[in-house]
Parts: structure tokens; sequence; C-alpha cells
């Protein structure tokens, strides 16, 4: 069973950490792992894939009796929990080299399975339905799948990025992820020129398109916005959104020369105005997230499907990707 916080965040009294910006405070957490049966079921219900699982609960010892990896799981779990909330918070998480092998590989996941009380802790204080809870928080083994797929060992590729769900930045809302978040300055920029009344810094939510989950057609991604406008309206009211953004090689312009114009991805760019698109190439993303793998040698990409077609000829072109950013009023 979960033990649950000793501290409920810290906050001042009478005063919101959330709405004033600062970080809560955390003069006690209680860092502790499941024993070896919560720990599995924790895992399952974080969607840890089960190949992984047995490797986990076997490093679990060794992780709570060695000193210095019990010194670096609780210094993880206070870094995320002390930024609980908070729109842009968070450092870096522990991370060990990777000569240390499984257990630096690891790491990262215990932190986020030892910080999973204080996690639904603050998703109960703000009535986060325990399905949306459970699908968010299974991003962490999405992204260990993804890691596998990549590399070839169990491990969490981007530590920092599943940060964001565990400090209930991210919530996944059907197909598509929104994450609480602020104009940049460009794309903040680009808003305001085009006649809105928002300026970079301002809220918005940052709309990310997650692996594993089907195709992005404009039915579910409908779905999805519209209970994205729930949710948070219900959830954050003190924080109004009125504006999408998107970070992403899904919206460099140049995949519409090589896809049908009711296709998919041309039909999810087509929601957004373009805010700027990258001047430096970055060929990994698409041939990552289509491939698995960004280091593929581009003679031998696949050509199966439209989308492997566009990315892999495109580069045997002698031409390359760039990632996008656009935006679209709420």
């Amino acid at each position: 069973m979960d033990k649950q916080p000793m501290a409920e965040h810290g906050s001042p009294p009478g005063q919101d950490p959330r709405k004033s910006g600062e970080a809560p405070l955390v003069p006690n957490v209680l860092v502790e792992l499941p024993d070896a049966d919560g720990l599995a079921e924790a895992l399952v219900d974080l969607a840890v894939p089960h190949e992984d699982i047995n490797e986990l609960l076997a490093l679990r010892g060794r992780m709570m009796s060695d000193p210095g990896l019990r010194r670096l799981l609780e210094s993880g779990v206070r870094e995320l929990v002390q930024d609980m909330g908070r729109i842009g918070g968070g450092g870096e998480l522990p991370r060990l080299p990777e000569k240390s092998g499984a257990v630096g590989r690891w790491l990262p996941v215990y932190v986020f399975v030892a910080a999973l009380p204080y996690v639904r802790a603050y998703h109960r204080e703000q009535s986060v339905p325990d399905d949306v809870s459970r699908r968010t928080l299974a991003d962490l083994g999405r992204n260990v799948a993804v890691h596998r797929r990549r590399r070839g060992t169990g491990g969490l590729l981007i530590p920092g990025w599943i940060g964001l769900h565990f400090r209930g930045e991210i919530y996944q809302l059907g197909r598509l992820q929104f994450q609480r978040s602020r104009l940049g300055g460009r794309t903040g920029e680009a808003v305001r020129a085009a006649g809105l009344p928002f300026e970079p810094g301002d809220l918005a939510l940052n709309v990310h398109i997650p692996d594993f989950l089907g195709p992005i057609t404009p039915e579910a991604c409908d779905r999805s916005l519209a209970r994205a406008r729930e949710f948070f309206a219900r959830h954050f009211p003190e924080e109004p959104y009125r504006v999408a953004t998107c970070h992403s090689w899904l919206l460099d312009p140049q995949l519409a020369e090589y896809l049908p114009k009711d296709s998919n991805i041309v039909r999810f760019q087509d929601r957004f105005r373009t805010a700027y698109v990258e001047k430096e190439a970055d060929d990994g993303a698409p041939v990552a997230f289509v491939f698995g793998d960004p280091e593929l040698p581009r003679d031998a990409l696949p050509r199966r499907t439209g989308v492997e077609r566009a990315v892999g000829d495109h580069l045997r072109a002698g031409r390359h990707w760039y990632g996008g950013h656009g935006w679209f009023a709420i």
C-alpha cells in the first residue's frame, strides 16, 4: 500500500502556492518505496511493461539499503514534491552514469514510484478523476517501452518529461495530452500580432501527441479538445486557458508536400496557425517517432506507410525536417 504524505505540500496558511507562482514548501517528506507486492502493483498501474517488472523488483533492496542510492532517491522525490502543481517548476532529477548499469537506468522510475503518494494527493486536491490520473501517470510505462524500443534495455529515456506528469503539469485527456504552460517569446508575439489580447508569459495549453495510441483522427482530436476545455475550467478555474500551442515535427509544413490533404496529420496541422518554424534541422525527431530509432540509416528506412515514405524519401532526397510551432484560440 502507498504511504500517505506526512505534510500536505507545506503551504503557508491562507496562501495557495500554485496561485502565487511560488513553489510549495516541503518541511517533511516521507520517502519510501512500497514493499515487493506493493511495488509490483504500482508498476502495473503505471503501465510498466511486464517484462521489466521483475528486474525492478530485484533491485528494490539495493535501492533502499545503499546509502548513496537512498540519498539520490530522497533528493529526487523532494525535487518533484516541492514543485507540485507549479507551472514551469522542477529541476534536474538525479542521474547516474551509464556505467552504473541497470540501477542507474531504473533510478528515475523508483523516484516516480516513491513520489506517487504526493502526486495522488495533489490530484485529489484538484478533484482530478481517477481515470484521468491513472492514464496520465501511465505515460511512464509508455516511455519505458520507448526506451526498450530504441535501446534494447529497460529504463526511462527522458525522465524530465515524465516529471511534468508527476508534478501535475500534464494530463492525458483522450488521444491527446495537455500541458499547463505559458506562451513563449516567439509564439506569444505571433498570438499578439494576430490581434488576440495575449502576450509572452500568458497561460496556454501545450498539446502533445503520445505514441502507441493509434492515429490522430480529427474525431479523436475533437473529443480530446472538448474534454480539455471542460477539464481545465473545472479543475483549474483560477487558470483561464484561451490559447493552445503545439511544438512538434508534426507541424513541419513540408509534410503536406507528401501527404493527402485529408490525411490525419495534415488535418491536425490545419488546426494551427503557424507561429514560426525552426531554422535548425532536426531530422532525428521524425525518424525516432516514426521508426523507433533516430540513428537508423536513412537509406534503410522502410516505406510501408505514407508517413514512412514521406519521412524517408524526404531525407534520401537530401532535404531536412524542422520542428514546427503553432497555436490556435481555444
